[in-house]
This record gives structure tokens, sequence and C-alpha cells, in this order.
């Protein structure tokens, strides 16, 4: 494989990441076909760099999130005001579920093939066009107040942080969507747009660092042979590239949360994730091994 080669299949694989990481269709399914297709991996192979590939969004994401990286290192420094220990709480409690539930279906994931992973995009997919709905219908009958205002971070409480990290939990699985999953999920908990996207990501962090750990550890050696189709230049330059791409798109779903448009984006995600389901399905029925 040539230098070229190498930094032309690493942007690919970056951009791949650093998109799909934030959109309901799963990252590391993507990376995985990406990497199949472009390294020549086997399936658990690939897998394992879907999952170290992450390295990318999770600096993006602590760029981003910088003051609230900093409002919990403070928490553990014991200068924490209340809310900041509650969003301390909130990232510990879920993280912790998180790699409860996480870590025994990452051991059995090379078992997930062809139909079942299409699924749970489906059903994400699902429950993403009834969020846009819902928000929609909320917003219109708290105009003619007749609808309760929707949650903020300060109303939630252990249980919600219990239901998020069981959701994110579940994305270990291939083919579910971190961010599609627990954005779903704190939709149904009626929480605020700006404070979903914001409380997916941030707590995102420490389930892809968590995720990046166990990879190394429990799978070097698919890593190591991932490394050795890429290049330790290339992985470099995919990482860069997930990183920068990553912190764009962050950006623009933060931004575009608050606003009236937050129902379309939605709506749009939550297509993204139903035809993604339904391709993993239609491949799965007719043999093609997507996995």
């Amino acid at each position: 494989m040539t230098t070229l080669i190498q930094v032309f299949y690493s942007i690919i694989i970056g951009a791949v990441q650093g998109i799909s990481e934030w959109l309901p269709i799963s990252s590391k399914t993507q990376v995985l076909l990406a990497s199949q297709a472009l390294l020549h991996l086997n399936f658990q192979q690939a897998y394992s760099f879907g999952l170290f590939m992450e390295i990318g969004t999770i600096l993006a994401a602590v760029i981003y999130f910088r003051r609230d990286v900093y409002s919990l290192i403070k928490v553990v420094l014991l200068r924490g005001t209340t809310m900041e220990k509650k969003l301390f709480v909130y990232v510990l409690v879920a993280t912790i579920v998180t790699g409860l539930i996480g870590a025994p279906l990452y051991l059995i994931a090379d078992s997930i093939t062809g139909i079942s992973v299409g699924i749970p995009m489906m059903v994400i997919g699902i429950i993403l066009l009834g969020d846009a709905f819902f928000i929609w219908y909320s917003r219109k009958k708290r105009h003619e107040g007749k609808a309760p205002n929707t949650r903020k971070f300060d109303s939630l409480n252990m249980k919600d942080y219990i239901i998020i990290g069981i959701a994110q939990g579940i994305a270990a699985l291939p083919g579910v969507s971190r961010s599609g999953i627990t954005t779903s999920a704190m939709f149904l908990m009626n929480v605020e747009a700006d404070e979903v996207f914001r409380l997916s990501f941030i707590v995102g962090i420490f389930a892809s660092a968590g995720a990046f750990a166990l990879t190394t550890l429990a799978s070097h050696t698919n890593v190591s042979t991932a490394l050795a189709g890429i290049g330790m230049a290339g992985l470099l330059i995919a990482i860069a590239v997930a990183t920068v791409v990553s912190f764009l798109l962050i950006d623009f779903l933060i931004k575009i949360a608050s606003k009236k448009k937050i129902v379309y984006l939605i709506s749009a995600l939550g297509i993204i994730a139903l035809a993604s389901g339904v391709l993993y399905i239609i491949y799965g029925t007719m043999g093609i091994p997507v996995f």
C-alpha cells in the first residue's frame, strides 16, 4: 500500500467516524464497514478498530465541552458548585451503568449479524420520528397554554441517570447508535432539545473513553492488525480528521437544537436511522455479508 493511498483511506475513515458518531447510524458500524472495505479486515478486527477510532470524537467533545469537563474536575478537587456536583453524579452514575451493560455486550458483539443489526436501528428511527412529532405537538400546545414545560437538567433524578446509562450501554452492540439511543431516551423523558444533545455528548465522552480502553486491553491484537494496514501516520491523520469533523458537527447540532428547526433535524435523523436499519435487513435477507 502506498503512502498516498494510506492518506486517502485515513481521510475517509476519519470523516466517517467524525460524521457518524453524532448521527443515529452507529459510528462503530460505519467505521467497521469502511475498514473492512478499505483495509480488508475481518469482522472482529474491524469492529475493534471502530471502537478504537472513537479517540478522535473524544478529543472533539472534550475540546467543545471543556467548561463542563473543567466543572467535573473541580468536583473531584472538592471545589464544585451544587449544579457541578449534580453534573458529576449524572456522569458517574450513567457511566457506571453503561459499563455494566456495555462491557458484556461488547464481548458477544461478534455474534450479532445481518438482520439483527438492522432491527435496533429501525426502532431508533421510529422513536426519533415519534420524538419529532411529540416536540412539534408539545410546542403547539405550549403556545396554547395546554402543555407542561420541557425538563431541564436540574429536574432530572437518579432514575433518569440510570435509564440514560442503560440506553448508552446497549449501544455497545453493532448497529446501535450511541447518540441515537441516548437522545431518543431523553426526548422520551421530555428533556429540552438543547439539553438532550449537551447531556448526551458529555456523558458520551466517558462511554467512548471506556470503549477505547476496553478495546485496547481486550482486543489489542485486532487493533494492531488494523494499525498495520493504515500505518501510524495514517492513524494520526484519521484521528485528526475525525476530531475536526466531530467538532464542527457538535457545534451545528447544539446550535440548531435551540431553534424551531430542531423538529426537522430530529425528523431527518429518524429517517436516516430508519433507512439504515432497512438497508441492513435487506442485505441480511439477501445474504449479503454486511457483517
